[in-house]
Protein backbone atom coordinates (compact mmCIF):
# COMPACT_ATOMS: atom_id res chain seq x y z
CA UNK A 1 0.00 0.00 0.00
CA UNK A 2 1.34 3.44 -0.91
CA UNK A 3 2.29 5.67 1.99
CA UNK A 4 0.08 8.76 2.45
CA UNK A 5 1.57 11.91 0.95
CA UNK A 6 2.35 14.72 3.37
CA UNK A 7 2.47 18.35 2.34
CA UNK A 8 4.21 20.27 5.10
CA UNK A 9 4.91 23.97 5.52
CA UNK A 10 5.12 26.48 8.33
CA UNK A 11 1.82 27.23 10.07
CA UNK A 12 -0.10 24.77 7.93
CA UNK A 13 -3.40 23.56 9.40
CA UNK A 14 -4.45 19.91 9.23
CA UNK A 15 -7.27 17.62 10.14
CA UNK A 16 -5.52 14.52 11.46
CA UNK A 17 -7.15 11.19 12.24
CA UNK A 18 -6.12 7.59 12.83
CA UNK A 19 -7.95 4.36 13.65
CA UNK A 20 -7.04 1.40 15.77
CA UNK A 21 -5.53 -1.64 14.09
CA UNK A 22 -8.31 -3.89 12.76
CA UNK A 23 -10.66 -1.09 13.91
CA UNK A 24 -10.11 -2.14 17.53
CA UNK A 25 -10.34 0.31 20.40
CA UNK A 26 -7.35 2.53 21.11
CA UNK A 27 -8.86 3.56 24.47
CA UNK A 28 -10.20 0.93 26.84
CA UNK A 29 -11.14 3.20 29.72
CA UNK A 30 -10.96 6.84 30.88
CA UNK A 31 -7.38 6.34 32.08
CA UNK A 32 -6.31 5.56 28.49
CA UNK A 33 -8.02 8.67 27.18
CA UNK A 34 -6.38 10.78 29.86
CA UNK A 35 -3.00 9.27 28.99
CA UNK A 36 -3.52 10.11 25.31
CA UNK A 37 -4.27 13.75 26.20
CA UNK A 38 -1.20 13.87 28.43
CA UNK A 39 0.88 12.51 25.56
CA UNK A 40 -0.67 15.09 23.23
CA UNK A 41 0.32 17.79 25.71
CA UNK A 42 3.90 16.51 25.57
CA UNK A 43 3.77 16.65 21.76
CA UNK A 44 2.59 20.27 21.93
CA UNK A 45 5.56 21.06 24.15
CA UNK A 46 8.13 19.04 22.21
CA UNK A 47 7.12 20.00 18.66
CA UNK A 48 5.47 23.41 19.11
CA UNK A 49 2.09 22.20 17.85
CA UNK A 50 -1.03 24.32 18.10
CA UNK A 51 -4.09 22.17 18.88
CA UNK A 52 -7.29 23.91 17.79
CA UNK A 53 -9.64 21.01 18.53
CA UNK A 54 -9.71 17.33 19.42
CA UNK A 55 -12.20 14.49 19.82
CA UNK A 56 -11.39 11.04 21.18
CA UNK A 57 -13.67 8.17 20.17
CA UNK A 58 -13.40 4.49 21.04
CA UNK A 59 -11.31 3.32 18.11
CA UNK A 60 -10.07 6.57 16.57
CA UNK A 61 -9.30 10.21 17.22
CA UNK A 62 -9.64 13.55 15.43
CA UNK A 63 -7.25 16.47 15.80
CA UNK A 64 -7.20 19.93 14.23
CA UNK A 65 -3.52 20.87 14.33
CA UNK A 66 -1.38 23.79 13.21
CA UNK A 67 2.36 23.30 12.69
CA UNK A 68 4.41 26.51 13.09
CA UNK A 69 7.58 24.44 12.56
CA UNK A 70 6.43 22.44 9.50
CA UNK A 71 6.87 19.16 11.37
CA UNK A 72 3.56 17.29 11.11
CA UNK A 73 5.05 13.89 10.33
CA UNK A 74 7.57 13.98 13.17
CA UNK A 75 5.04 15.31 15.67
CA UNK A 76 2.12 12.97 15.02
CA UNK A 77 4.48 10.04 14.46
CA UNK A 78 5.95 10.66 17.91
CA UNK A 79 2.48 11.06 19.46
CA UNK A 80 1.22 7.74 18.12
CA UNK A 81 4.41 5.80 18.82
CA UNK A 82 4.68 7.11 22.38
CA UNK A 83 1.03 6.51 23.19
CA UNK A 84 1.22 3.00 21.69
CA UNK A 85 4.15 2.11 23.93
CA UNK A 86 2.32 3.40 26.99
CA UNK A 87 -0.93 1.65 26.02
CA UNK A 88 0.84 -1.67 25.39
CA UNK A 89 2.77 -1.45 28.64
CA UNK A 90 -0.37 -0.70 30.65
CA UNK A 91 -2.42 -3.48 29.07
CA UNK A 92 0.45 -5.97 28.79
CA UNK A 93 0.07 -6.37 25.05
CA UNK A 94 2.35 -6.10 22.03
CA UNK A 95 2.01 -5.24 18.36
CA UNK A 96 0.61 -2.32 16.41
CA UNK A 97 -2.08 -0.21 18.04
CA UNK A 98 -2.90 2.01 15.06
CA UNK A 99 -3.97 0.93 11.58
CA UNK A 100 -1.15 2.10 9.34
CA UNK A 101 -0.09 5.73 9.16
CA UNK A 102 -2.31 8.59 10.22
CA UNK A 103 -4.37 10.53 7.67
CA UNK A 104 -3.89 14.26 7.32
CA UNK A 105 -5.96 16.71 5.28
CA UNK A 106 -4.55 20.15 4.59
CA UNK A 107 -7.17 22.72 5.70
CA UNK A 108 -7.86 26.37 4.95
CA UNK A 109 -9.12 27.58 8.31
CA UNK A 110 -10.80 30.76 7.08
CA UNK A 111 -13.10 28.70 4.88
CA UNK A 112 -13.68 25.58 6.96
CA UNK A 113 -12.95 26.24 10.66
CA UNK A 114 -16.60 26.56 11.70
CA UNK A 115 -17.76 23.56 9.70
CA UNK A 116 -14.93 21.34 10.91
CA UNK A 117 -15.32 22.26 14.56
CA UNK A 118 -19.01 21.35 14.52
CA UNK A 119 -18.54 18.18 12.48
CA UNK A 120 -15.71 16.87 14.66
CA UNK A 121 -17.33 17.78 17.97
CA UNK A 122 -20.57 16.05 16.98
CA UNK A 123 -18.77 12.72 16.48
CA UNK A 124 -19.71 11.24 19.88
CA UNK A 125 -23.45 11.63 19.23
CA UNK A 126 -23.79 11.11 15.47
CA UNK A 127 -25.38 7.81 14.43
CA UNK A 128 -23.19 5.12 12.83
CA UNK A 129 -25.06 5.70 9.59
CA UNK A 130 -23.90 9.24 8.87
CA UNK A 131 -26.80 9.68 6.43
CA UNK A 132 -29.20 9.75 9.36
CA UNK A 133 -30.02 12.84 11.45
CA UNK A 134 -28.20 13.53 14.71
CA UNK A 135 -30.63 12.31 17.42
CA UNK A 136 -32.20 15.20 19.33
CA UNK A 137 -32.26 13.18 22.55
CA UNK A 138 -28.43 13.00 22.58
CA UNK A 139 -27.94 16.75 22.99
CA UNK A 140 -27.40 16.51 26.76
CA UNK A 141 -24.96 13.67 26.21
CA UNK A 142 -22.78 15.89 24.03
CA UNK A 143 -22.79 18.62 26.70
CA UNK A 144 -21.43 16.08 29.20
CA UNK A 145 -18.83 14.52 26.89
CA UNK A 146 -15.40 14.99 28.50
CA UNK A 147 -13.12 13.75 25.75
CA UNK A 148 -13.34 16.51 23.18
CA UNK A 149 -12.80 20.26 23.01
CA UNK A 150 -16.55 20.88 22.58
CA UNK A 151 -17.08 21.97 26.19
CA UNK A 152 -14.27 24.52 25.95
CA UNK A 153 -15.77 26.04 22.78
CA UNK A 154 -19.27 26.01 24.28
CA UNK A 155 -18.13 27.67 27.50
CA UNK A 156 -19.02 24.63 29.61
CA UNK A 157 -16.64 23.57 32.35
CA UNK A 158 -13.90 26.05 31.47
CA UNK A 159 -11.80 24.87 34.41
CA UNK A 160 -11.52 21.47 32.75
CA UNK A 161 -10.16 22.81 29.45
CA UNK A 162 -6.52 21.83 28.88
CA UNK A 163 -4.07 24.74 29.13
CA UNK A 164 -2.54 23.68 25.80
CA UNK A 165 -5.82 23.89 23.86
CA UNK A 166 -5.97 26.92 21.56
CA UNK A 167 -9.55 28.21 21.18
CA UNK A 168 -8.73 31.21 19.01
CA UNK A 169 -11.04 29.75 16.34
CA UNK A 170 -13.91 31.04 18.47
CA UNK A 171 -13.22 34.29 16.61
CA UNK A 172 -14.94 32.71 13.60
CA UNK A 173 -18.19 32.69 15.60
CA UNK A 174 -18.18 36.15 17.18
CA UNK A 175 -16.17 39.23 18.12
CA UNK A 176 -16.08 38.60 21.88
CA UNK A 177 -15.48 35.29 23.63
CA UNK A 178 -18.90 35.32 25.29
CA UNK A 179 -20.73 36.13 22.06
CA UNK A 180 -18.70 33.56 20.12
CA UNK A 181 -19.44 30.79 22.63
CA UNK A 182 -23.15 31.62 22.49
CA UNK A 183 -23.13 31.55 18.68
CA UNK A 184 -21.22 28.25 18.70
CA UNK A 185 -23.76 26.71 21.10
CA UNK A 186 -26.62 27.89 18.89
CA UNK A 187 -25.06 26.43 15.75
CA UNK A 188 -24.40 23.11 17.47
CA UNK A 189 -27.98 23.01 18.74
CA UNK A 190 -29.26 23.52 15.20
CA UNK A 191 -27.40 20.39 14.06
CA UNK A 192 -29.59 18.09 16.16
CA UNK A 193 -32.50 16.60 14.27
CA UNK A 194 -30.79 16.91 10.90
CA UNK A 195 -28.00 15.20 8.98
CA UNK A 196 -24.59 16.73 9.73
CA UNK A 197 -23.14 17.73 6.35
CA UNK A 198 -19.75 16.17 5.72
CA UNK A 199 -16.93 18.60 4.85
CA UNK A 200 -15.09 15.75 3.12
CA UNK A 201 -17.42 15.98 0.15
CA UNK A 202 -15.47 19.11 -0.79
CA UNK A 203 -12.02 17.52 -0.40
CA UNK A 204 -9.71 18.19 -3.36
CA UNK A 205 -7.54 15.33 -4.54
CA UNK A 206 -8.06 13.47 -1.29
CA UNK A 207 -5.68 15.96 0.33
CA UNK A 208 -6.86 19.59 0.48
CA UNK A 209 -9.92 21.12 2.11
CA UNK A 210 -9.60 24.68 0.91
CA UNK A 211 -9.82 27.17 -1.88
CA UNK A 212 -8.13 27.29 -5.26
CA UNK A 213 -4.98 29.02 -4.02
CA UNK A 214 -4.20 26.39 -1.40
CA UNK A 215 -5.04 23.64 -3.86
CA UNK A 216 -2.70 25.05 -6.50
CA UNK A 217 0.08 25.38 -3.95
CA UNK A 218 -0.35 21.73 -2.95
CA UNK A 219 -0.45 20.62 -6.59
CA UNK A 220 2.80 22.41 -7.36
CA UNK A 221 4.44 20.77 -4.40
CA UNK A 222 3.18 17.36 -5.49
CA UNK A 223 4.40 17.92 -9.03
CA UNK A 224 7.87 18.85 -7.78
CA UNK A 225 8.14 16.01 -5.29
CA UNK A 226 9.17 13.28 -7.78
CA UNK A 227 7.54 10.62 -5.63
CA UNK A 228 8.93 11.67 -2.24
CA UNK A 229 6.85 10.43 0.68
CA UNK A 230 7.11 13.68 2.60
CA UNK A 231 6.93 17.13 0.96
CA UNK A 232 8.17 20.34 2.47
CA UNK A 233 8.04 23.42 0.30
CA UNK A 234 9.31 26.25 2.50
CA UNK A 235 12.79 27.65 1.81
CA UNK A 236 14.28 28.11 5.26
CA UNK A 237 17.50 29.29 6.74
CA UNK A 238 19.66 26.72 8.46
CA UNK A 239 18.50 26.07 11.99
CA UNK A 240 21.52 27.66 13.64
CA UNK A 241 21.48 30.81 11.47
CA UNK A 242 17.75 31.33 11.95
CA UNK A 243 18.03 30.74 15.70
CA UNK A 244 20.69 33.47 15.92
CA UNK A 245 18.46 35.92 14.08
CA UNK A 246 15.49 35.15 16.32
CA UNK A 247 17.57 35.43 19.50
CA UNK A 248 18.72 38.86 18.33
CA UNK A 249 15.18 39.98 17.47
CA UNK A 250 13.84 38.70 20.79
CA UNK A 251 16.54 40.58 22.71
CA UNK A 252 15.53 43.81 20.94
CA UNK A 253 11.88 43.56 21.98
CA UNK A 254 10.69 45.84 24.79
CA UNK A 255 7.51 43.75 25.02
CA UNK A 256 8.53 40.38 26.51
CA UNK A 257 5.33 38.81 25.15
CA UNK A 258 6.61 39.38 21.62
CA UNK A 259 10.03 38.00 22.54
CA UNK A 260 8.37 34.85 23.88
CA UNK A 261 6.17 34.58 20.77
CA UNK A 262 9.24 34.82 18.51
CA UNK A 263 11.06 32.08 20.40
CA UNK A 264 8.08 29.70 20.48
CA UNK A 265 6.46 30.25 17.09
CA UNK A 266 9.55 30.85 14.99
CA UNK A 267 12.62 29.89 17.00
CA UNK A 268 11.77 26.23 17.48
CA UNK A 269 12.47 26.43 21.20
CA UNK A 270 10.61 24.09 23.54
CA UNK A 271 8.12 25.85 25.81
CA UNK A 272 9.81 24.53 28.95
CA UNK A 273 13.07 26.06 27.75
CA UNK A 274 11.38 29.42 27.07
CA UNK A 275 9.70 29.24 30.48
CA UNK A 276 13.11 29.01 32.17
CA UNK A 277 14.44 31.90 30.09
CA UNK A 278 11.56 34.21 31.04
CA UNK A 279 10.84 33.09 34.60
CA UNK A 280 7.68 31.02 34.14
CA UNK A 281 7.00 27.94 36.23
CA UNK A 282 6.31 25.69 33.26
CA UNK A 283 5.47 25.63 29.56
CA UNK A 284 1.73 26.12 30.06
CA UNK A 285 2.31 29.73 31.18
CA UNK A 286 4.32 30.40 28.04
CA UNK A 287 1.62 28.81 25.89
CA UNK A 288 -1.01 31.12 27.40
CA UNK A 289 1.15 34.18 26.74
CA UNK A 290 1.47 33.22 23.07
CA UNK A 291 -2.25 32.48 22.72
CA UNK A 292 -3.29 35.77 24.28
CA UNK A 293 -0.83 37.78 22.22
CA UNK A 294 -2.10 36.26 18.97
CA UNK A 295 -5.71 36.83 20.01
CA UNK A 296 -4.90 40.47 20.90
CA UNK A 297 -3.15 40.99 17.56
CA UNK A 298 -6.42 40.23 15.75
CA UNK A 299 -8.10 43.17 17.50
CA UNK A 300 -5.11 45.50 17.89
CA UNK A 301 -4.06 46.52 14.38
CA UNK A 302 -0.71 48.14 15.30
CA UNK A 303 0.26 45.00 17.21
CA UNK A 304 -0.86 42.82 14.30
CA UNK A 305 1.24 44.86 11.89
CA UNK A 306 4.23 44.61 14.23
CA UNK A 307 4.02 40.82 14.37
CA UNK A 308 3.54 40.61 10.62
CA UNK A 309 6.60 42.82 10.04
CA UNK A 310 8.68 40.47 12.19
CA UNK A 311 7.42 37.46 10.23
CA UNK A 312 8.18 39.21 6.94
CA UNK A 313 11.69 39.96 8.14
CA UNK A 314 12.26 36.33 9.04
CA UNK A 315 10.93 35.27 5.63
CA UNK A 316 13.50 37.49 3.92
CA UNK A 317 16.26 35.90 5.99
CA UNK A 318 15.06 32.48 4.91
CA UNK A 319 14.92 33.45 1.24
CA UNK A 320 18.52 34.65 1.35
CA UNK A 321 19.69 31.26 2.63
CA UNK A 322 20.08 28.53 0.00
CA UNK A 323 17.77 25.56 0.52
CA UNK A 324 19.39 22.28 1.59
CA UNK A 325 20.59 20.10 -1.27
CA UNK A 326 19.91 16.78 0.40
Amino acid sequence: MARPVRVEFENAVYHVTARGNERKDIYRDPADRQRFLETLEEAVERFGLVVHAYCLLGNHYHLLLQTPRANLTDAVGWLQATYSIRFNRRHKRSGHLFQGRFKAHLVEADLYARQLLKYIHLNPVRPKDKRRPVPVERRAELARYRWSSHRAYAGLGQADAPAWLCTEWLSYFGRTRKAAQAAYRDEIAQMFGQVAPSPWQELRGGLVLGGQTLWETARRALADSEGDDEIRWSRRAGAEALAEVIDKLAAEQTDRRIAIWLQVRHGGRRMTEVAKLYGYRDGSGVHRVVQRLEARAKQDRPLGRQLQALVSGLSRVQELTPPPTS
